[in-house]
C-alpha cells in the first residue's frame, strides 16, 4: 500500500522543508513555499528501463573512450553555433524564453529541416496537430517525413520514442508534461523534475537527441525548479530585444561547447532566418553620428561583435541626478563616474547621465569601459566622434587602462567592418597594424580626453 505524506517545496529553486515558512532559504524568495502531497509508489512500468543507474563501474580516465562524436547539423549556422557546432547524440537541450519569442517556430524548422535525413519526432503538449500542421504550412515547411503526436505522459512519450527510434526527440513543452507516479499537478515543481529526469535517463541511455521547451517566469529566468537546468547539457535562451524583428539565442550553459555564444535570427512571415553579420544590423548608424555615439568590438562565445554604444550627458533639473544604463552594468556606470572624477577631474556630479547599448544588447564583460568614457566625454563636450573609429578597454580603479582578451581578433574584426582607428589598451597593440587601420594605445584614463 502506497506511503503518504506532505512536503513544502518551493515553486522557485525546488527546495523542500518539513514545515511551511514564508521565505525560502535557498533562493530567498517570498512566499513560494506551497504544502504538496507525495506518494511513494514504485516507478511506472513505462520507466521501469531507465530507472537504473548510468554507471557501469569504476574504470581510469585516461581508459575511456574518446572517440570523436559526429554531431548533426540544424539548418541553421547560427543555431551549430551556439549549441557549439550542432547536435550531440544523447544530449538534452532545455529552450527557453517568453510567450511568443518563437521557440516553437525555431524548433520546427529545425525538425523539419532534419527529417531530410534524420527520423525525427515531435511531441506536442501545449498545442493541437492541426495547430501545428497549420503552422508548419504557413511557414512553407516540408513536412512528410516528421512525425508528430500529441500527448502529455512522461511514460508513454517515452514508449513512443522508443518504438519511433528518431535521432532528435523534441517536447513541447516540459511544463505540461506529468508522471503518473507523482501525485501532483503538472507544471509542479515535482512533476518538472520528475519529468525532465526521466527524459534526461532516456536520452543518455538510447542515444536519442531531445530538445525541451521551458517556460519562463516574469522576471526572465527559466520556470520550475533549478534542478531542471542542472540535469540538462545544454541550456539556451531565446530572447527578443528592443527591435522586435530580431532575436537572440544565447547559451547559457554547454556541456559540449563553449557558453555565452549569441546566434541572431530575424523574424519574417516565413519563420525565423538566421542574421549572418550580427554587426551589419547593431551597426546601422546614421552618416553624420550625433555627440555621445560610438562603436564598440566585443566578445561574444567564440567571435567578436560590434555594437553602438550611446551616451546622454545634460544638466540635471532636480536636485538629485539621474544615472541610467540599458544594456551595461549600473554599478559599474556609477564607478567609472568616480574613476572619472579621481583621476581625470571629469566632473558629472550636477549632469543627468544616460547610457544605451542600441539593438538591445546586454554587454556582460568590462570592454565597454573605455568607449563608455569616450562616449559620456564626447556627450558632454557636445564634440562628436568620427564613425570609422572603434574602441575598447578596461579602466581599473586606480585610473589605468587594462588589456581585454582575444585583442588581435577584436581589431580585425573592426578593420573588415571598415573602421579606420581603433582606440585600444596599449598591452592589446598588435606588433604590426593591419593596412589602412590607425591604432591608437592608450593607458591612463586621462589620455582619453585628447582623443575627443
Amino acid at each position: 500500500m502506497a506511503k503518504i505524506k506532505t512536503t513544502f517545496v518551493c515553486a522557485s529553486c525546488g527546495a523542500q522543508y518539513p514545515r511551511w515558512q514564508g521565505q525560502c532559504r535557498e533562493c530567498g524568495e517570498w512566499n513560494t513555499i506551497t504544502e504538496q502531497t507525495v506518494t511513494q509508489t514504485p516507478r511506472a512500468a513505462g520507466l521501469d528501463g531507465f530507472a537504473g543507474s548510468l554507471s557501469s563501474g569504476a574504470v581510469n580516465l585516461q581508459n575511456v573512450d574518446i572517440a570523436p562524436v559526429s554531431r548533426l547539423g540544424t539548418g541553421f549556422a547560427e543555431f551549430d553555433r551556439v549549441l557549439g557546432g550542432g547536435i550531440v547524440p544523447g544530449s538534452v537541450v532545455l529552450i527557453g524564453g517568453h510567450p511568443g519569442a518563437g521557440k516553437s517556430t525555431l524548433l520546427l524548422q529545425t525538425i523539419c529541416r532534419l527529417a531530410a535525413g534524420s527520423k525525427v519526432l515531435y511531441v506536442t503538449g501545449e498545442e493541437s496537430l492541426q495547430q501545428v500542421a497549420l503552422r508548419a504550412r504557413r511557414l512553407g515547411l516540408p513536412t512528410a517525413a516528421v512525425r508528430i503526436a500529441a500527448e502529455t505522459s512522461v511514460e508513454r512519450i517515452c514508449a513512443q520514442a522508443r518504438q519511433e527510434n528518431p535521432a532528435v526527440l523534441v517536447v513541447d513543452s516540459i511544463q505540461v508534461m506529468h508522471v503518473e507516479a507523482v501525485e501532483s499537478a503538472p507544471g509542479s515543481v515535482s512533476q518538472v523534475r520528475e519529468g525532465a529526469a526521466a527524459l534526461t535517463r532516456f536520452a543518455k541511455q538510447s542515444g536519442v537527441a531531445v530538445f525541451l521547451v521551458g517556460h519562463v517566469t516574469k522576471e526572465g529566468a527559466l520556470a520550475g525548479p533549478k534542478i531542471l537546468e542542472h540535469c540538462v547539457d545544454c541550456s539556451v535562451m531565446l530572447e527578443v530585444g528592443s527591435d522586435q524583428r530580431f532575436r537572440t539565442l544565447r547559451c547559457q550553459k554547454n556541456r559540449f561547447g563553449a557558453v555565452n555564444e549569441l546566434g541572431v535570427f530575424a523574424m519574417t512571415d516565413q519563420g525565423l532566418k538566421e542574421v549572418k553579420n550580427p554587426s551589419a544590423i547593431f551597426l546601422n548608424r546614421q552618416e553624420e553620428v550625433a555627440p555621445g555615439s560610438l562603436a564598440m568590438v566585443i566578445w561574444e562565445g567564440t567571435r567578436p561583435l560590434l555594437v553602438e554604444l550611446q551616451a546622454l550627458v545634460d544638466s540635471s533639473q532636480y536636485g538629485n541626478p539621474r544615472r541610467l544604463s540599458l544594456g551595461t552594468d549600473q554599478n559599474r556606470l556609477a564607478m567609472l563616474l568616480s574613476v572619472l572624477h579621481r583621476h581625470a577631474q571629469f566632473n558629472l556630479a550636477d549632469q543627468d547621465v544616460f547610457i544605451n547599448v542600441v539593438g538591445g544588447i546586454r554587454v556582460e564583460e568590462t570592454c565597454s569601459d573605455v568607449p563608455l568614457c569616450l562616449a559620456l566625454i564626447s556627450s558632454f563636450r557636445n564634440r562628436a566622434i568620427d564613425r570609422r573609429t572603434i574602441a575598447f578597454g578596461e579602466i581599473g580603479l586606480t585610473g589605468e587602462i587594462r588589456p581585454v582578451p582575444s585583442g588581435t581578433e577584436r581589431i580585425a574584426e573592426a578593420h573588415k567592418q571598415g573602421f579606420t582607428r581603433a582606440i585600444v589598451p596599449k598591452d592589446n597593440l598588435p606588433r604590426t597594424a593591419p593596412a589602412g587601420l590607425e591604432l591608437v594605445g592608450v593607458s591612463r584614463i586621462s589620455e582619453l580626453f585628447e582623443l575627443v
